[in-house]
């Protein structure tokens, strides 16, 4: 599969609960809504949110902080502590609905990751594990959110 190169299309069931989180800026970054934000802790300490994508490296000291609500674009540099290095992520308890062919009914309740930053998984090993399936619906897959959720399978 590969990682998104445009907002996703996103739906979701009950309350959607949202945290804004600091952008790291130690590279150019484009995120899209919909790919799954991580602290990426074995490269930047301090913490800060980048998009998960197929090369980035999962460690298991990593942590899953929730899936993009917005697009959003920062240049190599830029404040890593202003209004405008923010991102907006949803976040535990939020029941998201990503397009997907992966799961059907018989996998409610199973652990989700992703392989990439489009396509859901079964498979934690390099991957951010971002919670558990809830329900399969129109070829949707809903995915209750499990935030901030170590990804000690990586």
């Amino acid at each position: 599969m590969t990682d998104l190169s445009a907002n996703a299309n996103l739906r979701f069931i009950g309350e959607i609960h949202t945290q804004r989180l600091h952008v790291d800026s130690a590279a150019d970054r484009t995120i899209y809504r919909g790919q799954p934000i991580i602290a990426d802790l074995d490269v930047d300490t301090a913490g800060l949110a980048v998009q998960y994508v197929t090369a980035v490296e999962v460690a298991a000291t990593d942590v899953f902080l929730g899936i993009a609500a917005e697009a959003h674009s920062t240049t190599s540099g830029d404040s890593e502590t202003d209004q405008d290095s923010e991102i907006e992520v949803y976040v535990e308890p939020t029941i998201v609905g990503f397009k997907s062919t992966v799961f059907d009914d018989a996998d409610d309740g199973r652990t989700v990751s992703m392989s990439d930053s489009a396509t859901l998984s079964e498979t934690a090993a390099d991957n951010p594990q971002i919670g558990k399936l809830w329900r399969v619906l129109d070829g949707y897959a809903f995915v209750k959110l499990t935030t901030p959720q170590i990804c000690t399978g990586a």
